[in-house]
């Protein structure tokens, strides 16, 4: 049986009679480790000997490129050697205060641990960490020693920002977690770390505020993680797909963010927040329709033009969902209720044109998501240009050609335009793919088709939950309180609970501007004023 068959065992019964325990021997328990470790080329063996009379013996290993080699050569090697020297030789036992000056003393390291069976110490040298063998007892010594190549922290590409921090999440799990505690310095705020894949062994955090976060939502996303058996996990689209309530809806169930603040603003509403090393992307559960249309400066920008620009991207976010197939239905089986003119107008576009307004949507539908797919794909400057100009060239070629009238390229022209004001991309896939089903329905059966499109896509959103919650909440709750950031955005101050589906703890703030009260002077006289400042 294997190491990490004994490893998966072991995880499961939590019990350490499934490990592979160390021994007193160094030779016995290097020959396991390398024989585990046969054909990797860049585990690292030092071996050495310490002590006036170099009597004992000593093996450091180590992944080389994962480490910080520094480090180890000036804070492990030439510590050790040196204060090894100042232990007198007529010492009655000599090896067990070597021991005792390796493990409390020569090591200037904050991550010192040990640990007693083969199994960790091999997982400890794939993550970084730097395994310490002594001769003579079966202490293995972990140091914390990790040093791998990582990005810098700098301004996330998939949400973009005008006011507010400039931060994005990392793939160093470590990094992300810092930046999150950074902004709540809070010690309820906890994070309970996993590790997920019997050969990955991703380090998984799971965040929350104890006493905000409702303790049945911490328990159920610890239970969702903790029934994951997967060989690896490489992003955290892996762990979406295997804990959300239903993989089959179009919709997402789970937000994904690279921005920290967006993380932070989440677990103070009661939240959970999971991030993934390897990773810049969080996920914060539970997610609803609500929050997937809004961005990330709602709450930096003051709240009379966040709330017109928030009702601008549901605006546009209806119109490109149902633009293309209300034209179908209209021009195609309701030209009556059109003004005589406007009929008569796009009556004279479309001539010449063989397709039906179905198919030629479909064409130019196709068209537009070919040239914005292949815009993702090509480097950042031509990818730009071939949108852009694909665009003109084609839309353009096709309407001289005859294919298809001027006034489908505006539709669909809008009904693009309009997409890319959903803050979410995951979100706005889901838009761009139910689109193209309501279009073949208002082909089909025209507005009758469309709205019973509508109606299975709300009925399918109102029996949606996410880890519990309703995917419209608030709006199926009809809770007062809960309506002031919606599709508008309230002052803050009129905001002073958090939402009561979600939160334990309901109250956000307990003074508002109400109580703020302006003399003449214009000096506050509230009770808390300090009577200097009123001189």
């Amino acid at each position: 049986m294997g190491l990490f068959t004994r490893r998966k065992m072991a995880e499961k019964t939590k019990d350490e009679s499934y490990k592979v325990q160390s021994t007193t021997s160094l030779d016995e328990n290097l020959e396991k480790i390398k024989l585990m470790l046969t054909d990797c080329e860049d585990i690292i063996y030092k071996e050495f000997r310490v002590g006036v009379e170099q009597d004992l013996r000593f093996t450091l290993i180590f992944t080389d490129g994962l480490v910080d080699k520094p480090f180890i050569n000036d804070s492990i090697l030439a510590d050790l050697m040196y204060h090894a020297r100042e232990i007198s030789p007529d010492a009655p036992e000599l090896k067990d205060e070597l021991y005792k000056l390796v493990r409390y003393g020569s090591i200037p390291s904050p991550e010192l641990k040990e640990i007693r069976n083969l199994d960790d110490a091999i997982l400890a040298i794939l993550t970084g960490d730097t395994v310490m063998l002594i001769d003579g007892t079966a202490n293995i010594i972990v140091i914390g020693t990790k040093g791998w190549p990582a990005r810098g922290v700098s301004e996330p590409s998939t949400e973009a920002v005008i006011r507010g921090p400039r931060e994005g999440f990392t793939e160093t799990y470590r990094f992300n977690s810092a930046l999150v505690r950074r902004r709540i310095r809070d010690p309820r705020l906890k994070l309970k770390q996993m590790q997920i894949g019997r050969r990955s062994f991703t380090d998984i955090g799971m965040m929350y505020i104890e006493d905000i976060a409702k303790p049945e939502l911490v328990k159920e996303v610890k239970r969702r993680l903790a029934t994951i058996d997967i060989d690896a996990i490489l992003d955290s689209g892996y762990i979406e797909e295997l804990i959300e309530d239903n993989p089959f809806s179009l919709f997402p169930q789970i937000k994904a963010t690279e921005r920290p603040d967006k993380v932070a603003a989440a677990l103070y509403q009661g939240k959970v927040a999971i991030l993934i090393d390897n990773t810049p992307f969080a996920l914060i559960v539970p997610a609803t329709f609500n929050a997937f249309f809004h961005a990330a400066e709602d709450h930096y920008i003051r709240w009379i033009p966040a709330t017109v620009l928030r009702l601008m991207r549901f605006i546009a976010g209806t119109l490109s969902l149902i633009m293309p197939a209300l034209y179908i239905a209209v021009t195609s089986y309701h030209p009556g209720i059109l003004p005589t003119e406007l009929v008569l107008s796009i009556a004279a576009a479309r001539e010449g044109v063989p397709f039906p307004a179905v198919i030629e949507a479909l064409i130019l539908e196709l068209t537009f998501e070919l040239l914005r797919e292949a815009g993702v794909r090509l480097p950042t400057l031509i990818g730009g240009v071939v949108g852009i100009v694909g665009g003109l060239v084609i839309g353009q070629a096709a309407v001289e050609a005859g294919i298809v009238s001027p006034i489908m390229v505006i539709i669909v022209a809008v009904t693009a335009i309009s997409s890319f004001s959903i803050p979410d991309y995951s979100f706005s896939n889901a838009f761009r793919l139910f689109r193209f089903l309501l279009i073949f329905a208002a082909g089909f059966l025209g507005l009758y088709g469309m709205i019973l499109g509508l109606l299975l896509m709300i009925g399918h959103l109102v029996r949606l939950k996410s880890f519990g919650t309703p995917y419209l909440s608030p709006f199926v709750s009809f809770t007062a309180s809960d309506l002031k950031d919606t599709f508008v955005r309230l002052p803050i101050f009129m905001m002073k609970n958090r939402p009561l589906g979600i939160a334990k703890d309901k109250i956000r703030m307990v003074n508002n501007r109400g109580e703020i009260k302006q003399t003449k002077d214009g000096y506050n006289n509230g009770e808390g004023a300090d009577k200097n400042d009123k001189k």
